[in-house]
Order: structure tokens, then C-alpha cells, then sequence
């Protein structure tokens, strides 16, 4: 792993000089890309300085233990060659995670769709509760999130429901969340208090940029209609609700939520295009799903991953054995106790495929 360190200096210092070319800080989109490189080969070259210098420490220290004859010493000697190794094998594994190939996903803001499955209204109504919860946790991020579509039931829940989640490495932080998400609890219809099971998925796909994915006039076909459902007077008024289908694969948008046939257009073809781009690496998944076992879970939509139970309070996910008894708080959008042990597990995963 370290023969390729060898040169990082030299590296680092390479991107300094390209950093401070005028033809570069010019180019914005080539500029914040190098400027990227920059921050995380520097990061790397710092942990790698770091690392040396403890090695340098160990090397000393073993070989007082030959020179040495006062028993006394010789015991702080041990104990600091105990303390400096585990501090060497810590940084080892923080350059290996910095050097682990990067998602390039993660940088990128999501759309986020969470649909009711089994259970019916119950199920609606989860639904609700989970794009609250999501849209309080990104409120703590201080990301932005933009409703694109949704179908709404009269009792406050949601068939389905569409959103774009803009901010900082958004994607890195969500991108475990897909699946199915089950709940057990006594629905408020419920008249003999029984407990149901309903189910929710979600599913976080990232978004796609034009330049990304083109797709042809001649491909699409577009139906414009009247909005129905809740939404007021000035929604149910004019043909403003869109359908767009992409008549290769099939894949049917409608949004509707907005008042302007326009905005429900681009708001159509973004999610269609995050869709196709998609389904396209869903099909690549597929394929090579049995090679892939530092993922955490298969990555399969229909796959249950996490449990609220609400008469005991509980949260357990179901990939990593994690159970929680803090259902109120992670339900309020304090999702970090869930987010960062599956995060901490797929780099572990990830670090024993690269060794």
C-alpha cells in the first residue's frame, strides 16, 4: 500500500502549481475538481507524514529493548511501543480508507422516493412519517428539500412521494436508506388495538446531470392533463398536471404538484432522467450483485432492511444486527445513530476486500 505514497510530496505539490495556473482557476468546473484532488492528496501526504514518524518512534524504541538493562525501563519502553503501535495500525487504516476507490455517487444530491406497500392506509400514512423523518435529518444537514411529485391520501399519508434532496454529499450519507423499511404498530383505525405490520419502500437515486445521460425528443412521449387529488382550487383548474413516458424502456413520470405546466415538465424529465440512469445501473448490479460482498445488503429494492417497532420503542436494522431503543428520536430526523455504524461497516467490509 505504501509504495505508492512514496511520490505523494511530489504529487502534492504538482497540484499546488496547477492550483495557482490562471487558465485553471478560470475553468470553475476543472478548478473545483482539482481543488478536490488537492484537499484529499494533502490529507493523505499529512496521515502518511504522521505514520512515518511513528514508525521512526517504534524502530527506536525496539531497539532500546536490546540495549536496555533496568527492568523498570525496560516496562515503559514496552508499554510505549504497546501504545505506539496501535497508534501506527490506526493510521494505517485511515490511509487505506482514503485510498479505498471513491463512489462517484457520493458527492451528489438524490432523489428520494418513498412509496406505501403492504398495509394499506398504514402504510400510507408511514410513508408520511419516513419523508418527515428524512426531511428533518436533512434540515440538521442544512440541506434543501424540494417536493417534485406525490399522491396524497385524505387522512395525511402518502401513496408515493417524490423529493429532491440537495446538499452537501448527500448521496455518500443516504445511500443505505434503500429498501424495504417495516413498521409494527396499532393504527389509529384500529378499534381492538391490535398491532400491524405495514411496509414502506424508499429508494435514493442519485441525481443525474444533462450532460449525463442524453435523451432524444423523438424518445419521449408527453400527455398533458388535468391535476386531481388534493392540491386546491387553482391546481384542479387547468391542464397543468404532465406524463411523460420514455417509450424504449416504458418508464412513466407524471408530476403534478406544481401550478405551471413548465415547472411540472422539468420537474418530469429530471426524474425521469435520475430513473434511466438508474435502472441502468440496477441492470449493472445484477450482474455482478455475487461479487459484490463489501456492500452493505444486496442493494436490492425488494430487500427488508429496518424494522420500527413502536410498542417497544425499538429500531433494528436488519444488515448490520443494529437495534436501537430510540424510536421517538430517530423518527424526529436524529438518523446519525443509524446512518454512521452502516457507513463504518461498509468501509470495514471495504478494507478487508482491499488487504
Amino acid at each position: 500500500m505504501f509504495a505508492q505514497l512514496e511520490n505523494i510530496g511530489e504529487k502534492r505539490q504538482e497540484l499546488e502549481e496547477r492550483l495557482s495556473d490562471p487558465s485553471l482557476i478560470a475553468d470553475h468546473v476543472q478548478f473545483r475538481t482539482v481543488a478536490k484532488e488537492h484537499a484529499l492528496i494533502s490529507r493523505i501526504h499529512d496521515l502518511y507524514s504522521k505514520y512515518q514518524s511513528v514508525e521512526e518512534e517504534l524502530n527506536e524504541n525496539r531497539g532500546m529493548l536490546s540495549d536496555e538493562e533496568d527492568e523498570e525501563m525496560l516496562d515503559l519502553v514496552r508499554a510505549e511501543i504497546e501504545e505506539l503501535t496501535a497508534k501506527a495500525d490506526q493510521l494505517q487504516n485511515e490511509i487505506r480508507l482514503l485510498l479505498l476507490p471513491k463512489d462517484p455517487n457520493d458527492e451528489k444530491n438524490i432523489l428520494l422516493e418513498i412509496r406505501a406497500g403492504t398495509g394499506g392506509d398504514e402504510a400510507a400514512l408511514f410513508a408520511a412519517d419516513l419523508f418527515r423523518m428524512y426531511s428533518r435529518f436533512a434540515e440538521l444537514q442544512g440541506w434543501k428539500v424540494e417536493v417534485m411529485t406525490s399522491s396524497p391520501i385524505g387522512i395525511g399519508g402518502f401513496k408515493e412521494i417524490i423529493a429532491l434532496i440537495s446538499g452537501n454529499r448527500v448521496y455518500s450519507k443516504l445511500k443505505f436508506e434503500c429498501g424495504v423499511h417495516r413498521v409494527q404498530r396499532v393504527p389509529e383505525t384500529e378499534a381492538q388495538g391490535r398491532i400491524h405490520t405495514s411496509a414502506v419502500t424508499v429508494a435514493v437515486i442519485p441525481e443525474v446531470e444533462e450532460v449525463e445521460l442524453n435523451i432524444e425528443p423523438n424518445e419521449l412521449r408527453i400527455d398533458v392533463f388535468r391535476s386531481s387529488g388534493p392540491g386546491g382550487q387553482s391546481v384542479n383548474t387547468t391542464d397543468s398536471a404532465i406524463r411523460i413516458t420514455h417509450l424504449p424502456t416504458g418508464l412513466v413520470v407524471t408530476c403534478q404538484d406544481e401550478k405551471s405546466q413548465h415547472k411540472n415538465k422539468a420537474q418530469a424529465l429530471k426524474v425521469l432522467r435520475a430513473r434511466l440512469l438508474d435502472q441502468m445501473e440496477q441492470e449493472r448490479h445484477d450482474k455482478i450483485s455475487k461479487d459484490r460482498k463489501s456492500q452493505v445488503g444486496s442493494g436490492d429494492r425488494s430487500e427488508r432492511i429496518r424494522t420500527y417497532n413502536f410498542p417497544q420503542g425499538r429500531v433494528s436494522d436488519h444488515r448490520i444486527n443494529l437495534t436501537l431503543y430510540k424510536l421517538d428520536e430517530i423518527l424526529l430526523g436524529k438518523l446519525d445513530s443509524v446512518i454512521l455504524p452502516l457507513i463504518a461497516h461498509s468501509q470495514a467490509e471495504a478494507l478487508k476486500t482491499a488487504h
